[in-house]
């Protein structure tokens, strides 16, 4: 019997089309910092999203998948080259990750003149909230004021008048002294700068008390955020002066830190008890697979690629058409682990943030939970300044 000819082609086509689609899977390039002392950090992230990945069967969109994971070893040089091995060689649909926001600024250049869409699931610098914005830009966490802007309103109603700011000297640092200034009406008696990757605060440390402030804020992630802590109790600090803190009291420090941080203080738009039913079981699956606390990192790894997956599933596993795929994104087509969670004409989320202190759990491990919520659906402060409407 013959085959009726466009019955024969059409079979052909669909034989063609499902032979491209095995051959062509979504790629991700994904971008971590997961090398030196703030490994913990790109580690959590990476962790939360390949947790999403695995949940979702390997695939984002329901169509095959390619995750290539590679470390930026928190250099800005280092990054820009496997960015643009990511692009050139790989030919990558979306590049995600990015801790550090000296790293996220270095790799945007490339990622966003060559249209590729690039989400954060960390770093916010405002040079990308604002002026800088790009269609092809989102962030999945925050913009980098905005946890500190938390502390800054927590210092503020609890009637501190004489703050000292400690941060690292570069584009994150200067956003959180920037955010934290901006709700805090106070004295600030020092603003002190210290090298990326600082681990010594003897001489920050003998500063402050000498300076008899109020309260300290600072943010210090990662290795650094360890040393400081320990190093302020040791000083006996902790008992005298309140120590505020975004990125330094959490998930990735805390198992180092232990003790020595149970009862400090910090800003943050996630922690692990937040009570909704996509948070409990993230929480629990995250412990179950890792054998540890979630820290935010990872919570926003999570969210990362269940917001590409939503995006994929929304545009039928397409990217090539990169109007549609922004739309999708720009709708936020998942349920965030925060709860409310939506997009700005900028990229960046309107969501709650919250003050946390860190606990010892009756199970012996470390966590961050809720002391109170300081912002409900907030935007950050540079949206008026972004084109994009």
């Amino acid at each position: 019997m013959l085959v009726p000819k466009k019955i024969l082609l059409g079979a052909l086509a669909l034989l063609a089309s499902t032979a491209m689609a095995a051959a062509d899977p979504v790629k991700i390039g994904f971008l971590s910092t997961l090398s030196g002392p703030a490994a913990p950090l790109g580690v959590h992230m990476r962790d939360g999203f390949m947790l999403a990945v695995k949940e979702l069967g390997g695939k984002l969109g329901g169509q095959p998948t390619e995750i290539i994971v590679v470390d930026d070893e928190q250099k800005p040089d280092v990054a820009v080259n496997k960015v643009k091995a990511l692009l050139d060689r790989d030919q990558v649909d979306v590049v995600a990750g990015t801790v550090f926001s000296n790293v996220l600024m270095a790799v945007s250049k490339p990622v966003l003149e060559n249209e590729t869409f690039l989400i954060s699931a960390n770093a916010g610098p405002s040079p990308l909230a604002g002026k800088g914005c790009s269609p092809f830009f989102f962030s999945a966490s925050y913009q980098n004021d905005q946890v500190h802007s938390v502390m800054g309103q927590f210092a503020q109603d609890k009637g501190f008048k004489r703050v000292v700011l400690l941060t690292p000297n570069y584009q994150a640092g200067k956003d959180a002294m920037a955010g934290f200034k901006r709700h805090f009406k106070g004295e600030v008696v020092e603003e002190i700068f210290t090298p990326l990757g600082q681990l010594d605060f003897s001489a920050e440390l003998a500063k402050i008390a000498a300076l008899k402030p109020d309260a300290v804020f600072t943010f210090m992630p990662g290795g650094m955020g360890v040393n400081l802590v320990k190093q302020y109790r040791q000083a006996g600090l902790a008992d005298t002066i309140p120590f505020l803190s975004g990125f330094t009291v959490d998930e990735t420090t805390l198992p180092a830190t232990q003790d020595a941080a149970v009862g400090l203080l910090a800003g943050a738009e996630w922690a692990p008890n937040i009570d909704t039913p996509e948070n409990k079981a993230f929480v629990a699956a995250y412990e179950k697979e890792y054998g540890a606390v979630p820290s935010l990192y990872a919570a926003q790894g999570y969210d990362a690629a269940k917001l590409i997956d939503g995006a994929l599933k929304t545009t039928g596993g397409k990217v090539a058409d990169k109007a549609a795929f922004r739309k999708a994104l720009a709708s936020a087509p998942f349920t965030s682990v925060r709860g409310a969670f939506a997009f700005n004409t900028n990229g960046f989320p309107i969501q709650d943030f919250y003050v946390v202190k860190a606990v010892k759990r009756p199970d012996g491990k470390f966590a961050t939970e809720v002391a109170g919520k300081v912002f409900v659906k907030a935007a950050d402060a540079y949206v008026g300044e972004c084109p994009i409407k």
